[in-house]
C-alpha cells in the first residue's frame, strides 16, 4: 500500500545518493552497516531500552532507503546488489524480532510489569507467527518473479512499510505510557475477555501489534499466490483461447 509513495521519496533521495556516491561508499557498503545497526537495536531492545533500541531500528529503515539512493545516484544498481539488500533486509527483521522476544533482561523492568524472567515484550509464539509470516511474504513474492517469471508481485495488503510502521507504534504505546492500555482496555470490556487474551498471551499493546503484523503477512501471501497464479496462468490460457 505505502509501497506506491517509493517514487516519491526516491526523488526526494537522490541528492543525497548522490552526495554520498560522491565519498566512494558504495550501496553494499551501507546494506552491510545496515544489518550491524539492525543487531545494535536488538541488544537495546534485549536489555529493555525499548526507546533507544527503536531510535536505533528507525535509522536503520533510513539507511536501507541511503543504499538504494546511492546506487540510483551512481548507477550501481545491479542484480546482486539488489539480492543482497533484500536478504540483508530479512536478517534485520530477524534481529527486530529477536531483541523484541527476548527483552528485557537485566536490572530493568516495567512500570506497570515487574519482570520476572518468563516475562518478554512479545511473546516467542506470536513472533515467530509474525516473522515467519513476514519471510514467506517475501518469499513469495521472490518465487514468483524468479520462478514464476513474473515483472513484479508486489501486491498484497501489507508491505514491509506497513509492517515496520505497525512494529514502532506499538513500541511507542508500549514504552510511552505509564500503565498497560491494552491490558486497561480489557478490563473494561468485561474479566471474561480479559482472561482470555491473557490465557493466549496477548498482554500488551505491542503484542497486538505483532499479530497484526502477522496477520496481514500471511494474507499477503495468500493474495501474492492468488495474483501470481492469475498472472502466470493468463498466457497459457490465451494461447489455448487462440488455437
Amino acid at each position: 500500500m505505502l509501497g506506491k509513495l517509493r517514487e516519491r521519496y526516491q526523488k526526494v533521495m537522490r541528492p543525497v545518493g548522490g552526495a554520498i556516491a560522491r565519498t566512494g561508499i558504495t550501496p553494499n557498503m551501507i546494506t552491510g552497516l545496515t544489518l550491524v545497526v539492525a543487531m545494535i537495536s536488538s541488544y537495546f531492545f534485549i536489555v529493555g531500552d525499548l526507546l533507544i533500541g527503536l531510535a536505533v531500528m528507525i535509522l536503520t529503515v533510513v539507511m536501507d532507503m541511503f543504499d538504494g539512493a546511492v546506487a540510483r545516484a551512481a548507477n550501481l544498481s545491479s542484480p546482486f546488489g539488489a539480492t543482497f539488500d533484500h536478504t540483508l533486509d530479512r536478517y534485520a527483521e530477524f534481529f527486530f524480532m529477536l531483541g523484541l522476544m527476548w527483552g528485557p533482561i537485566g536490572a530493568v523492568s516495567i512500570a506497570w510489569w515487574p519482570y520476572t524472567p518468563e516475562d518478554t515484550f512479545v511473546p516467542w509464539i506470536w513472533g515467530f507467527f509474525a516473522l515467519f509470516g513476514m519471510i514467506m511474504a517475501s518469499f513469495s513474492r521472490a518465487k514468483a518473479e524468479s520462478v514464476g517469471g513474473m515483472d513484479n508481485c508486489s501486491v498484497g495488503v501489507a508491505e514491509r512499510q506497513e509492517k515496520l510502521i505497525l512494529t514502532i507504534v506499538g513500541i511507542l504505546l508500549l514504552a510511552l505510557p505509564e500503565t498497560n492500555i491494552w491490558i486497561q482496555f480489557l478490563s473494561l470490556i468485561s474479566p471474561v475477555v480479559l482472561g482470555f487474551f491473557v490465557t493466549i498471551q496477548i498482554t500488551n499493546i505491542l503484542t497486538v501489534c505483532i499479530v497484526v503484523v502477522g496477520i496481514l503477512s500471511h494474507i499477503t501471501v495468500v493474495q501474492r499466490l492468488a495474483y501470481a497464479h492469475k498472472m502466470i496462468l493468463r498466457p497459457e490460457m490465451e494461447a489455448e483461447i487462440n488455437v
